[in-house]
């Protein structure tokens, strides 16, 4: 057979768009609408106070940065799972993704909680973080079993490595900017006052 450029299998890989079903649609919009979501929400947060004269540590605009990565890789990475790969990943791995999506979501929602609760969430937050990469890797054993035994493609297992990539960047970026006590977000709320609600 002969070879074919990253490219032209990014393309493939892609246009498997064009066999989903309404329900595949459904999904894919929710979970990648989710995912960006999650992106314009930080972001925005960030640029609202950064407008407002907020500087935050520079390693706090890492979050938005690995959010994007990682949503983005979701996007490819989600076709493959609601096409080709639909029933490889039902036999097992799904549960896996749910896992791994309960611990990411919930690791999230106690970061942004730990703002008012930040003694109370300290452990539960470092537990679901845990928990996040210890699954995420469990699914990445279970990616290169597939893709070793021609189960899986190299666009795939890329989409695969930045989702990795853009969650441990966000993961970690939040939660320094946790421990050290989020550094700009009083006064993004208090300069912001539709914010003040947060309070």
């Amino acid at each position: 057979m002969a070879s074919t450029s990253f490219l032209h299998d990014t393309y493939v890989y892609a246009s498997r768009v064009k066999t989903f079903s309404r329900t595949d649609w459904i999904v894919y919009a929710a979970w990648v609408g989710l995912m960006y979501g999650l992106f314009f929400a930080v972001t925005g947060f960030l640029l609202l106070g950064h407008m407002a004269g907020v500087e935050y540590p520079s390693y706090v605009w890492n979050i938005p940065v690995g959010v994007f990565i990682f949503s983005t890789a979701i996007a490819f990475d989600t076709i493959g799972h609601r096409t080709v790969y639909k029933d490889f990943i039902a036999k097992g791995e799904a549960l896996v993704h749910h896992i791994t999506i309960f611990a990411g979501i919930g690791s999230t929602l106690l970061l942004c909680l730990a703002y008012t609760y930040p003694v109370f969430l300290k452990i539960p937050v470092l537990v679901l973080i845990g928990l996040s990469v210890f699954y995420s890797v469990v699914d990445e054993a279970l990616h290169w079993h597939r893709y070793m035994t021609q189960n899986s493609d190299r666009v795939e297992m890329w989409s695969h490595f930045f989702i990795f990539l853009g969650h441990m960047i966000m993961v970690f970026a939040w939660w320094v900017w946790y421990v050290e006590g989020y550094a700009g977000v009083a006064d993004t709320i208090a300069r912001n006052p539709i914010l003040q609600i947060l309070q």
